[in-house]
């Protein structure tokens, strides 16, 4: 059984499928594991820790997956026209390809995937279940993304964070809030605490109160009845109802006002990222502020935002970065390649034989593709009555 790890192609990614520490235990899994040369350079992983870890390193893109039963990725392979070269093309029919595979943003792919012939599993899908938990690379990730977007925001804020009482006078904490408290949402209110700041949060799902709380943020929430449905039975948060979006931007608006830094969080699976801070709300924000907008990709939070920038609206900074986890390549990559370690083990039987159970819930929730076919049932194509 052959992993291959290829280098990471995809514009403002940086992170690793695998580290030298989960390349050892797949080896005593039973596989032989083959790394693209230069793969973990951005993570600061030379080839030689990776051979001194038993791997092998391959400088021929083709060579490397043209007999690899598994082929792990950060990111989803580049397709024809996308690079310099096609990696679908070169991964062998019947192989798994295991990576963030964004099926929502490039739904087209899923259909090339099929036509490949690979098994395709996307890890943003691995369920919020109990069992499931050291695999979520949605958690790993964000966590880290909520810490770093405090830290992008101090960057460019020009005022300290923490109060400060000095001979020459005291310096007033910074009021931060958090739009959306979810595992990023958590990290930035504990982030931001550290350093010094006054926080508040806010989020449609009722039980982020008690959480938020106990990092010593303050709650702000629109009290509805629709908030007690709030929430999917996979730990999202749903939609709200237009009555609801209009009453929870009325209260934002008024808390942006006393804000000093905002940091915004809300995704939707599946959907494009939901409105919290409009043209208006950022122009009341006093002059020097910051928005830092983690939902740039999906289309933003802030209506300003303009992705892969830094931008000035009134004095008002508006960072859009895209991939805030990758900024942390190293961490990113030792998190995400433990999940993956973690996906990977239980599809091996006590005779170091790959034995994918196909109706265990975790790998039926991430396979798109099958035997030629898309399988998952978001993405099957309707049929004909």
């Amino acid at each position: 059984m052959k992993i291959a790890i290829t280098k990471e192609r995809r514009a403002h990614e940086r992170r690793v499928a695998a580290t030298p520490d989960t390349v050892k235990k797949l080896i005593a899994l039973g596989f032989s594991v083959a790394i693209e040369q230069g793969a973990g350079e951005a993570s600061r992983i030379p080839d030689s820790d990776y051979q001194a870890a038993g791997a092998s390193i391959e400088s021929d893109t083709a060579n490397l997956l043209r007999d690899a039963d598994i082929v792990l990725k950060v990111q989803r392979p580049l397709l024809a026209g996308e690079g310099d070269i096609n990696e679908l093309a070169l991964i062998k029919r019947g192989a798994l390809l295991i990576a963030m595979l964004s099926p929502y943003a490039d739904p087209a792919a899923i259909i090339q995937y099929a036509q490949a012939g690979v098994t395709a599993m996307t890890l943003e899908f691995v369920p919020r279940i109990t069992r499931a938990q050291s695999m979520d690379v949605l958690s790993s990730q964000s966590n880290l993304a909520g810490y770093r977007a405090v830290l992008e925001a101090i960057n460019v804020y020009d005022r300290a964070m923490p109060m400060m009482m000095t001979a020459a006078g005291t310096i007033a904490p910074a009021r931060v809030m958090i739009l959306g408290a979810g595992v990023a949402g958590l990290q930035a209110i504990a982030t931001a605490r550290r350093l010094g700041a006054i926080v508040s949060a806010t989020d449609v799902r009722a039980a982020s109160k008690e959480q938020v709380e106990s990092l010593g943020g303050k709650f702000v929430m629109v009290d509805s009845e629709e908030v007690k449905n709030a929430e999917t039975a996979g730990g999202y948060a749903k939609e709200m109802s237009d009555d609801y979006k209009r009453r929870q931007a009325e209260l934002v608006a008024e808390t942006l006002k006393k804000q000093d830094i905002a940091i915004c969080t809300a995704l939707i699976p599946g959907r494009k990222a939901p409105t919290l801070i409009n043209d208006e709300m950022v122009h009341s924000m006093r002059p020097g502020s910051v928005i830092v907008d983690l939902a740039a990709e999906q289309g933003g939070n802030c209506t300003l935002t303009k992705p892969g920038e830094i931008v000035e609206v009134n004095g008002v900074s508006i960072i859009g970065l895209l991939n805030i986890p990758s900024r942390l390549s190293a961490d990113a990559s030792a998190l995400y390649a433990k999940n993956c370690l973690n996906f990977i083990t239980p599809m091996v039987n006590a005779d170091k034989q790959l034995a994918v159970n196909w109706h265990d819930e975790i790998i039926a929730a991430t396979v798109l593709t099958r035997d030629g076919d898309i399988v998952h049932p978001n993405f099957k194509p309707a049929t004909a009555a």
